[in-house]
């Protein structure tokens, strides 16, 4: 089972999130909320709702929190009605992203998006335009204080994953997207709850750019990030600790 590197997809991202943990409880919550009003406010029946707690626990969401935005979804049928929007486009150096939004106003979001790329050097493509270039899977990180290499990965194998990368830090266990609940339950009854988890999309070509066009698509990625509207942001791009570094610089 080949390895790969998480930190092109993460780091950033939890760095952005570090920096602005009130905007990353909205975005949260919003998730949280739209799951519960789909799928009722019982987390055992609903699968999504139950993903999206985890999802905030392991960003140390306030419990309270969590429970507002459960009994907003569930409480009645008045509010917002929020869209999910995939948008997909090139970066600087033509780095492929995929944006996933929710939304309660599509025109905004897409203008919002549309211009954003355009002033930081990307352009906004048709859906499916870059959307070849990556594979859904579903992703389930644990601490390294969980268990040792070895033990993870046989224990993921034989819940049904595809791959485990372990280094200092984490084990990163990957999964087929319908294999997903299947092997998170099994891996959760031995280790615990995991820091993180989730469905996301995983680059099978990467892009080749130098480190300046590379800090110029982490800047169109952090605005984009900053955006209310916008959950997830993932690109093609290869984050290096040099790029990372000359980024926080910039």
């Amino acid at each position: 089972m080949a390895g790969h590197s998480k930190f092109k997809n993460i780091q950033h991202r939890k760095g952005a999130q570090d920096k602005k943990r009130s905007k990353l409880f909205s975005k949260l919550g919003r998730e949280i909320t739209v799951s519960a009003k789909l799928g009722g406010g019982d987390a055992d029946m609903n699968p999504r709702l139950r993903l999206a707690i985890a999802t905030a626990r392991a960003q140390s969401m306030p419990k309270d929190g969590i429970e507002r935005a459960i009994q907003k979804g569930v409480g009645s049928d008045d509010g917002d009605d929020y869209f999910e929007i995939r948008y997909e486009g090139y970066g600087p150096a033509g780095v492929a992203i995929i944006v996933e939004c929710l939304s309660d106003n599509k025109n905004r979001t897409a203008s919002d998006v549309r211009s954003t790329f355009t002033k930081y050097g990307g352009n906004l493509g048709e859906t499916g335009s870059v959307g070849f270039m990556f594979d859904r899977k579903g992703e389930i990180i644990f601490p390294v204080d969980k268990g040792d290499a070895d033990t993870i990965f046989e224990a993921a194998l034989e819940a049904g994953a595809e791959d485990v990368a372990s280094d200092t830090e984490t084990h990163d266990i990957t999964t087929a997207p319908e294999d997903f609940a299947a092997v998170r339950d099994a891996l959760e009854k031995t280790f615990g709850e995991p820091q993180e988890q989730g469905l996301v999309w995983r680059p099978n070509i990467n892009a080749e750019v130098t480190i300046d066009q590379a800090v110029s698509v982490l800047k169109l990625i952090d605005v984009l990030e900053d955006n209310d509207d916008v959950q997830t942001v993932t690109s093609n791009l290869e984050v290096t600790e040099e790029i990372m570094q000359k980024f926080m610089e910039a």
